[in-house]
């Protein structure tokens, strides 16, 4: 059995199905990012679902080190553990891990000194998938080397050499646990990562090699590492016309909502990004015609919502005022933060909504870029 579904293109755009075993999601999608179990700013699981989040994400790092995975199993998972009964992706750890200053990277695995207390830990393609196991996830990401964004043709090389060896010791690992038999909508997916940086020879050999694996999905790393949006959609478009027709395919880390459009009118199905949250606890607002910086002196008397077309509780419910926004960030009442990030992930997973029904109207191409245009400080 598959688990993606297209029910609609247009041009290089696709509306369709993710099938898990909690669920179909419909495609293209946003993942709302809780790095450790819980959305910052004090979002509750009930305020994600009234956001209509379709799919969480989790941090294997930051929750292997606290409060460890053993832990979260005892607990039933993380579904469980947080009382979130959607589905759930976990990243490999590799991202942060790479990210650290204090690491060794060797063909087996990664040794990293802890951010919290400097443990020396370590960690490698069975750890990590173990720590997703133990997590409860409904789809893992391989682990993989996420190199940094530096013009060195041999490092990045390396880097995809490594990924694709870990990418096979993933997935047998999974498959000690799961049966590959069972089809995708009754155990555990698993997705493989594409490395390469913004060398096209590189990405066709992570590609080629990454998708002859029998993984359930494909994704896209390496970008939104520091590299121009011109790079991103450069290398979007050399890659994913070349990715499996009948796999599910996700940009991950990426990012403004242009970003997203663009990606999606080259193929793009799944995306997850930290941008709507930490932008909302720092005052800045996305909506239907540009961006809110809300702490600014033009907004402390204005009596409008911060978006008349979102459907979010914070505009179309209770009706905040930015006059009143304004004034909670001035005086740092905790409460600011908190609509801010009801509103920006609702603005989010609206957007991916609207163009799940543009795909399907056949306008995709004209609507994008109509919203782009209005969007005009995004």
């Amino acid at each position: 059995m598959m688990n993606f579904e297209k029910k609609a293109q247009s041009g290089s755009a696709r509306a369709g199905i993710l099938k898990t075993r909690r669920g179909d999601i419909q495609t293209p999608f946003f993942l709302s990012v809780a790095t450790r179990g819980a959305i910052k700013a004090g979002l509750s699981m009930k305020d994600l679902k009234e956001c209509q989040a379709p799919f969480m994400l989790a941090n294997t790092y930051h929750l292997h080190l606290r409060p460890t995975s053993e832990l979260v199993s005892t607990q039933g998972g993380l579904h469980a553990f947080t009382g979130w009964d959607g589905p759930i992706l976990t990243d490999s750890g590799g991202f942060q891990v790479f990210s650290l200053q204090r690491k060794k990277i060797t063909d087996e695995g990664v040794t990293f000194w802890s951010h919290i207390n400097g443990d020396k830990i370590y960690m490698d393609a069975e750890i990590s998938i173990q720590i997703q196991n133990n997590l409860g996830s409904d789809i893992l990401m391989a682990f993989d080397e996420c190199p940094p964004n530096v013009p060195k043709f041999h490092k990045i090389r390396r880097a995809v050499e490594r990924t694709t060896a870990w990418a096979k010791r993933s997935l047998d690992m999974h498959f000690k646990t799961y049966d590959q038999a069972l089809g995708p909508d009754k155990r555990p997916q698993i997705f493989g990562i594409i490395q390469g940086g913004c060398f096209p020879e590189l990405r066709k050999k992570s590609l080629r090699e990454i998708t002859a694996l029998p993984f359930d999905g494909f994704a896209l790393g390496g970008l939104a590492v520091g590299e121009s949006e011109e790079e991103m959609y450069k290398v979007l478009d050399q890659m994913t016309s070349q990715m499996p027709e009948d796999k599910p395919r996700y940009l991950m880390g990426v990012g403004t909502p242009r970003n997203l459009l663009e990606a999606i009118s080259r193929g793009v199905d799944m995306f997850d990004c930290v941008m709507p949250m930490r932008n909302a606890r720092h005052g800045t607002v996305f909506s239907h015609s540009g961006q809110v910086k809300i702490t600014r002196a033009e907004f402390r008397e204005d009596p409008r919502v911060l978006d008349d077309q979102c459907t979010c509780s914070v505009c179309a419910e209770e009706k905040y005022s930015r006059a009143y926004l304004h004034h909670l960030f001035r005086v740092k009442e905790d409460l600011g933060r908190r609509l801010l990030t009801i509103h920006n992930l609702s603005f989010y997973h609206q957007l991916m909504s609207k163009a799940r029904a543009h795909i399907v109207e056949g306008d995709y191409e004209i609507w994008k870029d109509e919203m782009i245009e209005r969007m005009t400080s995004f």
